[in-house]
């Protein structure tokens, strides 16, 4: 039985060489902003989920004149198409659907082979509207995902195990089904930053997890001006733990050394799928604070507050009640956000807070089949019925979860324009409360227009 071919287009500079790095696990394409750096057609081996497969990079589809470069190029990559048992038509979701990713898409949809439109670069909220239309190109639901920071790739892999009719292979001596399921994705670890303001002794809680002294660390603020990573092993699972230079408000920053320490902690939270927000007990939560909480929220990664320095705390129960009143009033895009009371220089509930964190990464990668949302759906809109908006009542025909990390969310609603944020609101807080989702920003998203799948069915 031969070997399936997996074949990447999509016009240049829209991360090609990056998915085929990411898929085959090494760096052999070369991968730049320039447009055009790939021009012949590169062939890896990749292993997915124990299935041996060929994964095909190709050069950027133009249209171009012919005996040209570009036309040559254009060659090799139709050849590719032609070969392939199954192609992913890339598409930069930052730059949305263009007009050449259209005409390309016809070249694919006449080749007759499967499809999977991949909507790159979604880190953030810069590409959702990009894959939101990417509906439009008739290829069915995309998958988001970002190839330089590996993220989505489990639920690209789990849709090409489909499109292929491939199963999950099993680990041979003695592996665990949990070990197979989690060779949906590169085994690498789970990126957690520690943030704060300064001399919230973010330093010293990476040292008290390492047991050494790996970071600098003293009373003096500032002393953290990079982001440091560091590897290590929580209840079996790989850590890459970042200490990172703490956070102050822009007008209080002027030395050059504290801006750039500065930029490269916003920099660790866009990277980091789990953001452990460090707060010095001794101050409460300041107004910084809450700015934080929000930056990581509007990233879309999932937060841990940690209160540290708790053991100089006198009334310990009174302080945390009044904590969590107060987070329940000011971090209300967070419903059910962990707090850890902690002591990072006596190492004490570090526990609680590892444990804490790999919950919040779970829940963040959390996903539901679509019957279970759409049975969700009927039972709130019964509960509490969408308003009438101009004398027409507003409907909401059909829900889908498109991604993870967070949990987004589509709606399909004939007049999307005209619900009321309260009701939208509504909607949020009964599927976290339904599907048991707090402390992660969730993505609630509202289309105009059917069930898309109702044609097909």
């Amino acid at each position: 039985m031969s070997t399936p071919v997996i074949a990447i287009i999509g016009r240049p500079n829209v991360g090609k060489s990056t998915l085929f790095n990411r898929l085959t696990g090494k760096h052999a394409a070369l991968v730049s902003d320039m447009p055009g750096l790939t021009r012949d057609r590169r062939e890896g081996a990749a292993d997915l989920s124990g299935n041996a497969v060929t994964i095909v990079d190709t050069a950027g589809l133009e249209e171009a004149k012919r005996g040209s470069i570009a036309a040559r190029m254009r060659e090799q990559t139709d050849t590719a198409l032609n070969e392939a048992d199954l192609v992913l038509f890339l598409i930069d979701a930052r730059e949305g659907v263009t007009p050449s990713d259209k005409v390309f898409a016809q070249s694919v949809r006449a080749s007759g082979r499967p499809v999977i439109v991949v909507a790159n670069k979604c880190e953030g909220r810069a590409g959702e509207a990009g894959f939101y239309a990417a509906f439009e190109l008739g290829f069915g639901e995309p998958v988001a995902i970002s190839a330089e920071h590996g993220e989505g790739l489990g639920d690209l892999m789990t849709d090409m195990l489909a499109a292929l009719g491939l199963t999950p292979v099993m680990k041979e001596c003695g592996a665990r089904a949990d070990e197979a399921e989690a060779d949906t994705g590169p085994a690498r670890p789970i990126r957690v930053a520690i943030v704060g303001r300064p001399n919230a002794g973010k330093s010293t809680l990476v040292n008290a997890f390492l047991s050494e002294e790996r970071m600098i660390t003293g009373p003096e603020p500032g002393l953290t001006r990079d982001a440091v990573a560091s590897d290590l092993e929580w209840s079996g699972r790989k850590i890459r733990l970042f200490d990172t230079a703490g956070l102050r408000r822009k007008a209080k920053v002027s030395d050059a050394a504290e801006l750039l320490g500065a930029s490269d902690a916003i920099r660790a939270i866009r990277f980091a799928e789990v953001v452990v927000l460090l707060i010095d007990a001794e101050r409460s939560i300041e107004h910084q604070d809450l700015t934080i909480a929000d930056l990581v929220t509007q990233e879309g990664r999932a937060l841990v507050l940690a209160i540290n320095k708790w053991d100089l705390v006198e009334d310990k129960q009174k302080t945390l009640k009044e904590l969590r009143e107060s987070l329940t009033d000011r971090l209300s895009q967070v419903p059910g956000v962990a707090v850890v009371p902690i002591s990072a220089l006596g190492g004490r509930k570090l526990e609680k807070l590892s444990a804490a964190v790999l919950a919040a990464y779970d829940t963040w990668n959390r996903r539901m089949s679509t019957s279970e949302l759409n049975r969700w759906l009927e039972e709130a809109l019964a509960r509490h019925a969408p308003p009438a908006a101009r004398g027409r009542r507003i409907k909401i025909r059909f829900m889908t979860q498109p991604s993870a990390r967070p949990p987004t969310f589509v709606a399909f609603c004939s007049q999307p324009e005209e619900l009321p944020k309260s009701y939208i609101r509504y909607l949020s807080n009964s599927l976290r409360e339904a599907f048991d989702l707090p402390g992660v920003p969730l993505r609630f998203n509202l289309r105009k227009g059917d069930n898309p799948y109702a044609k097909r069915k």
